[in-house]
């Protein structure tokens, strides 16, 4: 049977020892001001703090901007390569019929 080793603690600790820490809490992502330890934290994708509804939602809309450029991106790529002449999978090559005299 293994030693069972105590987990006083260990949902406490703010950082083990050694490792590199996660980006603190201090401010909020988009306008930068100060969030303090007695106010509402409002949180996106995670990780991201925000100071207020509004900044959230602001920073959701740029996000839906700019998926929505990389879709359209995405699809102009995709009808330019679609649209250049081949629908083979060898691009580039060409096919001829050549009749065989027998």
């Amino acid at each position: 049977m293994a030693a069972s080793v105590p987990c006083a603690g260990f949902f406490f600790d703010a950082e083990p020892a050694g490792e590199p820490s996660a980006p603190a809490l201090d401010a909020c992502a988009l306008c930068a001001q100060p969030l303090g330890r007695d106010s509402d934290i409002f949180m996106y994708r995670g990780d991201t703090p925000f100071c207020s509804e509004d900044c959230r939602h602001e920073q959701m809309q740029l996000d839906a901007v700019s998926a929505r450029r990389a879709a359209r991106s995405a699809g102009r790529r995709h009808q330019q390569y679609s649209s250049s002449g081949t629908d083979s999978p060898r691009r580039g090559q060409e096919s001829r019929k050549v009749s065989v005299a027998s």
